[in-house]
């Protein structure tokens, strides 16, 4: 019982250190992850490095991967872009391991001290964030050496030995159950690095020889694709068909390896010699200490040959994927936009994730105020009481949208952000509630129109051509900024402050004509004061752009 107790506090540790480690890096990063990864190149292997960066700098293959089936969803990067990052990602998550491989447990515990010191004592978020990392480094190591400790009676026990001989990977059956073994811990781990932590710690105590640990590797990179299917649910095909190819390159990787499994073994132990490494199945003082080293060279050298191999191949792949994934886009109904789409609460305490799919679900917003303004716009020239129709469900789904990522970014300033992300939150918050306002003043316009329409009224010609003009220059403001939240345009103040006077004088001046047409009997009482009324509603769209664009570009 001790030895269970043991092993099972030692994976807790080691995982709690992997997620307190992966959020402080992931936080020291901040907006600068979310931006080189949205400013992914059309060149394939620029992507790869950007995914291989990234992801060895914050320890989270599956953070990437997640924000990549989001990117994709929203339509900020293409699916063969996302592809080369995932090609990275799968080679900066070896890092990890990399870093298990060295035999530093010694140093776990002043790593924790120095981490609950920065994290505790210091107070400047800065060092918190600093204290997160070194703490969740410090616990990795100990829990890893707990797991080994925890190992070391179970040499001893003849019925555990005899159940992993049964995994010895000496034939293709049993290379096989490895594989599906190691595919399965990682799905109910949810983490390929804390599986290949346990595989390095029974290796490491002589309870798996080299090839049986390789192929409960080759099982992690199946098992942790797996993540990348999870975010697609609910997504678009494109989003969908990013986690097939994550799926798709994984699974003929390894496979293509288990073809030429003993001759991909020796050149494992070849390179490693290369670096004055012992052999693997040395044993020293009852321990294997060379057998880690030998196990995340195997990881990175898979990753690197076949993401490399890929890379050659990508437009092929893709096509692939799309293959394996049929389907075509649909238009977003009304019942969808009643629901958040990108944002998870599981991602709160990780403010560069949870901002990311905030901002994803404020673009998403912004698109459906586009729809919802058009769709009311063209219902007055065309008389379309069908169109007109629809405002209400998608006022009712903005009101939703609003609340819930409101509540959402309020969770996440509640938590330790840094000033940056602060003013960011602010930011977002402003954009959320001056989206909403435009669809409220859009929602004014469909009233007042469905007015007109009810009581058999129509404006004069001359108000029909200025409602046109107006309405167009408005819609050229507010798909301005739509526009620049998706990109994050932070050069479009000059041109906000232009449409925005524009906007206001052309109103004015309107009123103006307006009067003159009342004076001289062209314009009706009932059908003028509707027309007021719109050019109005009008005016307050451009300041609640304009108020968008400021927020956009960090002015307020």
């Amino acid at each position: 019982m001790t030895t269970l107790f043991q092993v099972l506090g030692g994976l807790g540790l080691f995982l709690f250190g992997m997620k307190i480690m992966s959020e402080g890096l992931q936080k020291v990063a901040g907006k600068k992850m979310r931006q080189i990864l949205g400013m992914v190149s059309n060149n394939r292997f620029v992507g790869c490095g950007v995914g291989a960066l990234v992801t060895s700098v914050v320890q989270s293959s599956s953070a990437i991967t997640v924000m990549l089936v989001g990117f994709v969803d929203a339509g900020l990067i293409t699916l063969v872009q996302a592809t080369g990052v995932i090609l990275g990602a799968n080679i900066g998550t070896t890092v990890t391991a990399q870093l298990i491989a060295f035999n530093i447990t010694e140093y776990a515990l002043p790593a924790i001290a120095s981490g609950v010191l920065f994290k505790f004592f210091l107070g400047r978020r800065k060092w918190i964030y600093v204290g997160d990392v070194l703490l969740g480094f410090g616990l990795v190591f100990y829990g890893l050496g707990t797991m080994k400790a925890g190992f070391a009676p179970l040499k001893h026990d003849p019925n555990f030995v005899a159940l992993l001989t049964k995994f010895d990977a000496d034939n293709l059956g049993r290379i096989l159950l490895c594989i599906m073994a190691g595919t399965a811990m990682t799905m109910v781990l949810q983490s390929s690095s804390a599986t290949v932590g346990i595989i390095m710690a029974l290796a490491s105590q002589g309870l798996l020889n080299f090839e049986t640990s390789a192929g409960l590797v080759l099982g992690t990179e199946i098992g942790t694709t797996v993540t990348a299917q999870i975010a697609a649910l609910g997504a678009n095909i494109n989003a969908h068909r990013t986690a097939t190819t994550h799926s798709l390159v994984n699974v003929i990787g390894v496979f293509i390896v288990i073809l030429f499994f003993p001759l991909f073994l020796k050149l494992v132990v070849w390179l490693t010699s290369l670096m004055g490494m012992g052999p693997p199945d040395v044993v020293i003082g009852g321990q294997r200490p060379n057998i880690a080293r030998y196990i995340a060279n195997f990881q990175t050298i898979f990753n690197v040959i076949t993401s490399l191999s890929f890379l050659m191949i990508l437009p092929y792949v893709v096509k692939a994927a799309i293959w394996l994934t049929p389907g075509k886009e649909r238009e977003e109904g009304l019942d969808e936009l009643h629901h958040v789409k990108y944002m998870d609460s599981k991602f709160v305490e990780i403010p560069s994730m949870a901002l990311e799919q905030a901002s994803l679900e404020i673009k998403r917003m912004g698109e459906a105020v586009q729809l919802m303004y058009y769709e009311v716009i063209q219902s007055l020239e065309e008389r379309d009481t069908k169109k007109l129709s629809k405002w209400g469900k998608r006022e009712d789904a903005l009101d939703i949208l609003q609340r819930e990522i409101t509540l959402f970014l309020v969770r996440v300033m509640q938590g330790r952000i840094s000033p940056e992300e602060s003013k960011e939150v602010r930011s977002l918050i402003r954009m959320t509630n001056n989206l909403e306002r435009i669809g409220d003043a859009t929602g004014d316009i469909a009233k007042l129109i469905d007015e007109l329409i009810e009581q058999n009224l129509y404006l004069s010609d001359d108000a029909i051509r200025d409602y046109q003009e107006l309405s167009h220059e408005t819609l050229k403001f507010l798909t301005l900024v739509v526009n620049a939240m998706k990109h994050g345009d932070e050069e479009i103040m000059a041109t906000s402050r232009k449409i925005e006077g524009n906007i206001m004088r052309m109103a004015e001046k309107m009123k103006e004509s307006h009067l003159y047409r009342l004076q001289s009997g062209v314009c009706t009482v009932d059908s003028g004061l509707i027309f007021v009324k719109i050019l109005t509603a009008f005016e307050r769209m451009g300041k609640f752009c304009y108020n968008i664009s400021q927020a956009v570009t960090g002015v307020r």
